[in-house]
C-alpha cells in the first residue's frame, strides 16, 4: 500500500524514484514531489492537466500500471473531500481517497474517515472507521495551561 498525499507523477514509474525526492523543502511548483502532493485521481486513462493549476489528473490505466510495476495493491490518498468519508476510484479499486475532516470548514457536512491495516495487508469497508463532528454544542477551547516542561 503507497500512502500519498495527492496522487501520481507523470514523472514518477518506480517507489525507488519517490524515495530518492529530497522532501525536506518547500513544496516547487512543478515536478515530481509538487505532483504527489497535489494530483487527483480522474474518470480519464491517462494523464490530463489539473485545473487547480498544480499536479495532474491521473486516470485508471495510469493507476493499474504504477500498481503492477511497483507490485502495490493499493494507493490510498487524501486531498480531496469525500462525502461518505473514503472513495473507491477506478474499476479495479486500486486506489481509495480517505478523508478524515468531519464536517470540513464547519459547513461540508461530510463524516471522515481512518483506514487500519493489520499485518495481513487485508483491507475491506471494515477496515474504514467512519465518524461525524463533534456538535457545536458539544465543541469546547481547551484550557491554555503552561506545560511544566517550560517551568
Amino acid at each position: 500500500v503507497l500512502c500519498v498525499h495527492g496522487g501520481l507523477s507523470p514523472d514518477v514509474r518506480t517507489l525507488d524514484q519517490i524515495r530518492t525526492i529530497q522532501r525536506c523543502q518547500e513544496i516547487p511548483h512543478e515536478g515530481a514531489f509538487c505532483d504527489l502532493v497535489w494530483s487527483d485521481p480522474e474518470d480519464i486513462q491517462t494523464w490530463a492537466v489539473s485545473p487547480r493549476g498544480a499536479g495532474w489528473l491521473f486516470g485508471s490505466q495510469v493507476t493499474s500500471e504504477f500498481n503492477q510495476v511497483n507490485s502495490l495493491m493499493l494507493i490510498a490518498r487524501a486531498h480531496q473531500l469525500v462525502q461518505e468519508g473514503y472513495k473507491y476510484m477506478f474499476p479495479d479499486d486500486n486506489l481509495v481517497t480517505v478523508w478524515s475532516a468531519p464536517n470540513y470548514c464547519y459547513r461540508c457536512g461530510n463524516v471522515a474517515s481512518i483506514m487500519t491495516v493489520d499485518e495481513s495487508l487485508k483491507i475491506d469497508d471494515n477496515s474504514f472507521k467512519i465518524f461525524s463532528a463533534v456538535p457545536d454544542t458539544e465543541r469546547v477551547v481547551p484550557p491554555r495551561q503552561m506545560t511544566p516542561y517550560f517551568l
